[in-house]
């Protein structure tokens, strides 16, 4: 394996994870100086200013105000993904007139060609950002998210739903360029505090996201005496939702817009030399990239499919195999399963991963996962015997403690950033994932979506087959994670005693 060259080359800036482990280290179309995060992308007018160029030695001060307003405009993809999660099933069985057994078919679908078309566009945004700057590709992805969230509600018919969701992916620049620009705020000291308020923002919104959408769906029927005698919401009872979830990424539309600052700069010396960077099949076949790629999958996969089942779940009978919730019942338990992820990321991974290291804490989140995803079957086996009490006991217990396998998504991040073989070729290797992260989550909702609706119509294992078979592939997760490259282990720095010589030199 060639050493690893020099971080202050070709504007990045960064570095091996040293007191304060970053999260989500590097955005996915990259902050490194030769444009979008592929390796045989050519140079256009505009690159990224290396953050340490000048001075290494000189610490950056970190723009407060810029980062909170990025974490701010990072509430938009989640809140109009997530906002629709609790009326999502209960809508296309109403408005799309489809039997409880399909539902689940049609929302897993919707949910893919969602991601489907992200992943199709997620590079395109990358180039655009690189060459027209990113403030205009942010600005223009949240104010079409924003509109195509709001649109939702007024849908008739199914393929409505389904087009207007396609369309709100086609606005799928926000998450790629909020990244970017963090990244390009900050330096290798302040990264860290940043990315960390990134996740934990993004978990925010996967809290506010549902509150919205159960909060305000079908308002006719929740406050007879403030909307009962407006037609208008009888008719869409789903628009006051959706109306205010755009309304939440509308604000940090107007906000990115008026107050935040472009950060891609023109290269004031283009005469630098650089070294050719490697091309995208020499990273694939470097030590540990395949491994750590088909890690990051796995571990998508079963939060992605966690992600899809688990409103269907709700939503569906407990005679069928889940809890028979309302959209209000499901949005109250969507937001406490986001808030207590959000709480995870920001008060127990940053110390717990620098105690035990990422590949430790990993392997406790594998742990962890599969008998968190056994409780859901356990629990709708309490309610079929009628035992509420324990269920509301148990329940709620089992949503906050097995949300801390959240930590095993910004683990794979930062084996992500570790296995790079370069910092030069960190974004590529980032796009990557990402990629993967794109084409698991275009499959993953309508496949086992598909799977749970099956298993409600066969009523074998009373309804359990999709959760049986995603708890066998989180026990094989814990196999997979034996195996993590050392490179990519991120184990706890310790303090070397010094020794006689050392001490003889001070």
């Amino acid at each position: 394996m060639p050493p690893p060259a020099d971080p202050t080359k070709n504007g990045s800036s960064i570095e091996a994870a040293d007191e304060a482990t970053p999260l989500l280290l590097a955005p996915e179309s990259g902050p490194t100086s030769n444009g979008p995060a592929t390796s045989n992308a050519k140079p256009t007018d505009y690159d990224t200013i290396p953050h340490d160029a000048p001075q290494e030695a000189e610490e950056k001060p970190m723009p407060y105000i810029q980062i909170l307003l990025l974490c701010y405009a990072s509430l938009a993809e989640p809140v109009a993904y997530f906002a629709i999660f609790p009326f999502i099933n209960e809508m296309i069985a109403r408005t799309g007139g489809v039997p409880e057994d399909n539902v689940g078919f049609w929302s897993g679908l919707i949910e893919s060609l969602f991601s489907l078309v992200q992943m199709v566009l997620m590079i395109f945004y990358g180039r655009m950002a690189d060459r027209l700057g990113r403030k205009p590709v942010l600005v223009f992805s949240l104010a079409g998210v924003s509109v195509a969230t709001a649109l939702f509600g007024l849908s008739q018919r199914l393929w409505q739903m389904i087009m207007i969701r396609c369309l709100a992916g086609v606005f799928a620049g926000s998450a790629v360029t909020v990244r970017t620009m963090l990244s390009e705020n900050t330096d290798k000291k302040t990264q860290g505090r940043a990315f960390s308020w990134y996740m934990f923002t993004r978990n925010l919104g996967i809290f506010v996201g549902p509150l919205v959408g159960g909060g305000l769906a079908n308002p006719a029927e929740q406050f007879p005496d403030t909307f009962g005698h407006l037609q208008f919401f009888i008719d869409y009872p789903y628009a006051l939702a959706t109306f205010v979830a755009g309304a939440v990424c509308l604000t940090g539309t107007m906000s990115s817009l008026f107050f935040l600052k472009e950060t891609l700069k023109r290269r004031e010396n283009r005469s630098v030399n650089t070294e050719p960077p490697m091309t995208t099949s020499e990273v694939l076949k470097s030590p540990g990239v395949p491994f750590v790629l088909y890690l990051f999958g796995h571990t998508m996969l079963l939060a992605l499919a966690y992600t899809a089942m688990v409103p269907v779940f709700l939503y569906t009978s407990v005679e069928k195999g889940g809890f028979g919730f309302s959209p209000k019942w499901i949005s109250y338990f969507l937001a406490v399963a986001g808030g207590s992820q959000a709480l995870w990321m920001l008060l127990v991974f940053p110390p717990l991963q620098r105690k035990i290291g990422t590949g430790s804490l990993m392997r406790l989140c594998a742990i962890v996962w599969p008998l968190m995803l056994a409780s859901y079957p356990i629990l709708n086996e309490f309610l079929r015997h009628g035992w509420n009490k324990a269920f509301w006991i148990v329940g709620p217990i089992a949503v906050v403690l097995g949300s801390g396998m959240s930590m095993a998504f910004a683990c794979v991040q930062l084996f992500v950033n570790d296995i790079s073989p370069s910092p030069t070729v960190l974004a590529t290797v980032n796009a990557l994932s990402l990629t993967v992260n794109s084409g698991v989550r275009a499959v993953c909702p309508a496949l086992f979506t598909s799977i749970y609706a099956f298993g409600v119509k066969i009523r074998w294992a009373d309804g359990h087959l999709a959760f049986l078979i995603i708890i066998v592939l989180a026990l094989s997760l814990n196999i997979s994670v034996y195996f993590i490259p050392e490179q990519a282990e991120g184990k706890p720095e310790t303090k070397a005693k010094p020794s006689v010589d050392d001490e003889a030199v001070q």
